[in-house]
């Protein structure tokens, strides 16, 4: 027999329904969606320009922060706008291509998110564990040259998922019962075989996802042993004080995630709007919180904001 055509069996664009069973509610639901989103370009916005403009943060741990809030940005923003079309003027449809850039920023961006984390993490063990080498092992060039190798990480992982999607054959199925695209749901209107998108996207991303949580287990596996040894009740406060703010971004990065990957999968039980809906609250709840978690708990931050936004703004009212 004959294979198929596969360029003839592409269709120029994807239809996003929105959440299933939820329309009447699209206008509704997008307020606070939108208030989220609004409030997240706030806070990372804010929180980049004062690690830009005060030179004390320039030092490995805000950088890695910064590398963070750009990522929340680029997370947050490849997803919202399209959703809100939808919601706001039942902007349905999405090109093939735009559907699979969306798709390679969506997952690329969490692994990066993954990425940067654990070199959060890495920066709290040389503070914690070798404080005298800081300086020297976390330098400006060092923390570059990993932010370089996380960009090639991701790409070399995500790239490969395009390639799989553009090859299968759609037999005319343009139905995506989602806010925007991702991986296993547009491998899911294929008339072929998916099975290879289906284990390279669950083994391969969510593997280098688990990966990188393990290192940070053993990163801080380390980091409290090192609080073990410290003399002083105060000391092991402060020591572990710095690392608090880490902790509470990987419990708002990881849960959620994990929660999404497992319940696509496996999750045949869970409703498909429930499923949306933290879909959805999952681009939106990291990039709002992190600043937060961050400004509110890092003293550094907080003397920033004030020496950027709120001091030159009292002097030019004093005159």
């Amino acid at each position: 027999m004959a294979l198929p055509n596969v360029t003839g069996l592409t269709p120029d664009t994807f239809i996003l329904t929105g959440i299933p069973g939820m329309e009447q509610l699209h206008v509704w639901i997008s307020i606070p969606f939108c208030s989220m989103y609004l409030a997240a370009l706030l806070g990372n916005g804010v929180l980049l320009a004062t690690i830009w403009w005060e030179r004390s943060l320039h030092q490995p741990m805000f950088l890695f922060l910064s590398m963070l809030a750009l990522a929340d940005l680029t997370l947050s923003t490849t997803a919202v706008p399209k959703m809100l079309a939808l919601f706001w003027f039942q902007a349905r449809e999405i090109s093939f291509g735009g559907c699979l850039t969306q798709m390679f920023f969506l997952h690329f961006t969490c692994l990066m998110e993954s990425v940067i984390l654990l070199a959060m993490a890495f920066d709290r063990y040389v503070a914690i564990c070798f404080p005298l080498r800081y300086g020297a092992v976390l330098t400006p060039a060092a923390v570059a040259k990993a932010g370089l190798a996380a960009l090639l990480r991701n790409f070399c992982i995500m790239f490969p998922c395009v390639l799989l999607l553009r090859r299968l054959p759609y037999c005319g199925h343009r139905v995506i019962p989602h806010t925007y695209c991702e991986h296993i749901s547009i491998a899911r209107l294929a008339c072929a075989d998916i099975r290879a998108n289906l284990w390279y996207g669950l083994v391969l991303p969510f593997g280098m996802g688990m990966l990188d949580l393990l290192l940070i287990a053993v990163s801080y596996a380390f980091i409290l042993l090192a609080l073990a040894r410290l003399p002083s009740a105060s000391a092991r406060h402060k020591a572990l004080h710095t690392c608090s703010s880490h902790l509470c971004v990987l419990l708002l990065f990881y849960v959620p995630v994990a929660f999404a990957a497992l319940t696509q999968r496996f999750g045949q039980s869970v409703s498909p709007a429930v499923h949306i809906l933290l879909a959805n609250l999952y681009v939106l709840f990291p990039p709002l919180l992190n600043p937060v978690v961050y400004g509110v708990r890092t003293q550094q931050i907080r003397d920033g904001v004030v020496k950027v936004f709120i001091r030159p703004r009292s002097l030019v009212l004093r005159r």
